[in-house]
């Protein structure tokens, strides 16, 4: 489920803005280093025909981990135990913070030594990607999102995508896996896979869209419950890089209990480019009962005009 948030409720009050991104707590100040930031920044790179390549055949690498968090793990030791370096997996779990890890999280672990490589993976559902853009960095990386749509009746779950820059002479930059910040893209909507590059030092490239995997699931699945977000709000900062989110989450009565819930949004410029993303991650939820949630979203491109909510529960 998603809810669309537009420019028009700008927040006016500008000092008190600010100063609610501010003042987190010690455990959202220490999450933002591992946040899409807000900055100035040059003129984004932006593909509005996408370059993709379409599979045809069973992809022949491995599909990415998702591995929960237990008491007593560490971001260096689950780097280790899988075999991956610690920046590529803050790179695949970029709103996962290395010093404040909670029990239940999820973490996607990319191109997993210890994940088989089966010849009898299936092709992704297809799903069309509408568009790419990259941001630069101050410090010579750039975040790209590629935007997905779901344009079935059903739920899409585990999409996934392998994002690969090239410069002007059609020569490969770098290449990543790319994920959401959600399980799931509800039907008839969007959502980004996201990825960040390190040490690009230019910002002419062109971002090719491989889909790696997408599961079509049917929407009356019980592996997820029947949530709606209510009374969203987005506040945009006098700076347009910041809004200030909240809103509340239900879920009905004859709903079986949520042990965990998630919420998702995706911050758009005036011309409809994806310029942030961010995830809030609550606990459990009660049938017929609702939860608050409160968190922030910045842009790393231009001025935020617009917010998408999005929201996923689990038994």
């Amino acid at each position: 489920m998603f809810v669309y948030y537009n420019h028009l409720m700008r927040n006016l009050i500008l000092i008190c803005g600010f100063l609610i991104t501010a003042c987190g707590t010690a455990s959202t100040q220490n999450a933002s280093n591992n946040s899409l930031d807000p900055y100035i920044t040059t003129t984004a790179s932006f593909t509005s025909t996408p370059n993709i390549i379409i599979p045809e055949t069973p992809l022949p690498t491995a599909t990415p981990l998702i591995y929960t968090i237990q008491a007593g793990d560490t971001f260096s030791e689950l780097a280790e135990q899988f075999k991956i370096s610690q920046d590529d997996l803050r790179a695949a779990n970029p709103d996962v913070s290395p010093n404040s890890m909670t029990i239940g999280t999820t973490l996607l672990i990319p191109n997993s030594s210890n994940t088989t490589v089966d010849a009898s993976i299936p092709t992704p559902v297809p799903a069309p990607v509408t568009q790419t853009v990259c941001h630069p960095t101050a410090d010579n990386g750039l975040w790209c999102f590629a935007l997905i749509q779901n344009n079935t009746s059903d739920l899409l779950e585990n999409v996934s995508a392998q994002l690969t820059l090239l410069d002007e002479n059609n020569n490969v930059l770098a290449s990543q896996a790319a994920f959401m910040p959600l399980d799931i893209i509800s039907p008839n909507s969007s959502l980004p896979v996201y990825v960040f590059f390190p040490n690009i030092s230019t910002n002419n490239v062109e971002v090719q869209v491989k889909l790696l995997s997408a599961v079509q699931l049917s929407s009356n699945t019980t592996r997820y419950l029947p949530v709606t977000l209510n009374n969203t709000v987005a506040q945009i900062d006098w700076n347009g890089l910041t809004a200030q989110l909240s809103g509340q989450i239900f879920l009905p009565a004859e709903s079986t209990a949520a042990t965990r819930v998630w919420v998702a949004a995706v911050a758009y410029d005036k011309n409809g480019r994806v310029v942030g993303v961010k995830r809030w991650e609550g606990g459990a939820i009660q049938p017929g009962e609702n939860i608050s949630f409160s968190f922030a979203v910045s842009s790393i491109g231009g001025d935020i005009d617009a917010v998408e909510f999005f929201v996923q529960a689990k038994p």
